[in-house]
């Protein structure tokens, strides 16, 4: 009896030996659709909690650099981004001889990270449970399950210790926006009379910027409603945008690229909220589109959430910073007070000055940063908007459809034309940095900054 013992327990561990070391998990969980789900997942949260368009670009920056971070030690051929990204120092490296799904610990990260920044924990918390059990059923020894979350849980910790040095629960105590009485100077607008949206973002810490000023635009066109004067014609375009020209094409265009996250209706004694994707949202979507049709694998599919993340979250912080500078009056409010009473914009204004378009500073800053992996002629058909139920719209690049989404905000009756181009332009500066000043594969590897 005692023989047959000693010779189950031989069996049982030459069993849990195989287990480990066959390693045919690995092929399954390095799926780069883990990674795509737990984006949508932060996504879908964030929309569920209406968090405003720079701080949901500081939640997808932080998980997607944790989930990078804790991947890239599994990818040797790839660089860490200690030493890049301002003020991020190394992050622990995984214990020697331990056996690490990096595809696990990069996921876990990536959700720890993202549940720490978000209200809806529960939603992250039963997401978890979900696809770790997914991870389970590939075959992955507990073991492994185990030293994989523990070391997603480190580089978690890491980074969550360097997000609380940029200066945003500062921020959090500040007093509001003053409102300036000078015609020239913004003032809420229907039908909420919002206080103005994060005025002090511009005192985040960047993550590549030297700071929020390094790329400032030109200052706006000087407020002047004489009919002969410049801003009064920019004025006036603004007020005739949608009925020149195709007037149901403009109105598609400027829905489509709406991306507010808090619209309300009012209907008599009732308001209703929608609640939407933000900017950044949208280009986080296009982000994986790209990676999908492109085949990327998972640490691709990592570095292009992490470099559009930064990217996005730079153009924030440089476009908020000039909109409190310059502090200009909506259109919406000029139109109102000096034109027409009656006129409402396509689109519900956003609670923030005009100067720049955040649309124009962003979306150019993410398509400079997803051309520098995918090419400058890559051709894709956008369905991020389809389930809050808008048609597909299609582009033959990411430049492309920046240009669109620029323009759309004067379709949409909430930007004049300056605001577009010169957010255009301050876009391309942020987005061209970003990605010439990060090196994400060895000089072996890659023969040049920010690209494959």
């Amino acid at each position: 009896m005692k023989r047959i013992a000693i010779a189950l327990m031989a069996c049982c561990m030459l069993f849990s030996s195989c287990e480990t070391d066959n390693g045919e998990w690995k092929v399954e969980t390095e799926n780069p659709e883990f990674l795509h789900r737990s984006m949508k997942k932060l996504t879908d949260v964030i929309v569920h909690d209406i968090f405003s368009p720079p701080v949901a670009s500081r939640i997808y920056a932080y998980s997607s650099i944790a989930g990078y971070e804790a991947l890239q030690n599994g990818y040797p051929e790839y660089r860490s981004l200690a030493g890049q990204l301002n003020e991020l120092e190394a992050v622990p490296a995984p214990a020697e001889g331990e056996t690490i799904s990096h595809a696990l610990a990069g996921v876990h990260a990536f959700l720890v990270v993202g549940k720490k920044l978000i209200f809806s924990e529960e939603k992250i918390d039963a997401f978890q449970a979900e696809i770790y059990q997914e991870f389970a059923d590939t075959g992955m020894p507990l073991s492994v399950m185990d030293a994989s979350k523990a070391y997603g849980e480190q580089v978690a910790s890491h980074i969550m210790a360097w997000a609380d040095g940029d200066n945003y629960k500062q921020t959090r105590t500040y007093p509001k926006f003053s409102i300036n009485q000078d015609p020239a100077r913004w003032q809420p607008t229907p039908p909420d009379y919002m206080d103005g949206i994060e005025p002090h973002w511009k005192m985040i810490r960047p993550f590549v910027l030297n700071d929020a000023n390094q790329f400032a635009p030109p200052p706006p066109t000087s407020f002047d409603m004489d009919p002969k004067s410049t801003f009064y014609k920019e004025t006036m375009e603004v007020y005739n945008a949608v009925v020149e020209g195709d007037t149901a094409e403009r109105i598609e265009i400027a829905r489509f690229w709406d991306c507010n996250p808090y619209v309300s209706t009012h209907a008599g004694h009732v308001m209703f909220a929608t609640k939407k994707i933000t900017p950044g949202g949208h280009w986080i979507g296009i982000s994986q589109l790209a990676a999908n049709k492109a085949g990327a694998d998972m640490m691709k599919t990592a570095q292009t959430y992490a470099l559009v993340s930064v990217a996005l979250a730079d153009g924030f912080i440089s476009c908020w910073d000039e909109k409190y500078r310059s502090n200009l009056v909506r259109p919406e409010t000029v139109i109102n007070v000096y034109l027409d009473e009656d006129w409402r914009p396509v689109l519900q204004t956003p609670p923030f000055p005009e100067y720049t378009s955040g649309h124009s500073v962003i979306s150019r800053s993410a398509a400079v940063a997803l051309t520098s992996i995918y090419g400058d002629d890559f051709s894709f058909t956008d369905t991020v908007e389809e389930e809050y139920g808008l048609p597909v719209r299609s582009f033959d690049s990411f430049m492309e459809a920046s240009e669109e989404a620029a323009v759309s905000r004067l379709y949409g009756g909430i930007h004049y034309r300056p605001a577009i181009d010169n957010g255009v332009e301050q876009g391309e500066k942020v987005g061209n940095f970003v990605v010439n000043s990060l090196t994400w594969k060895s000089d072996t590897a890659m023969g040049m900054k920010g690209s494959e």
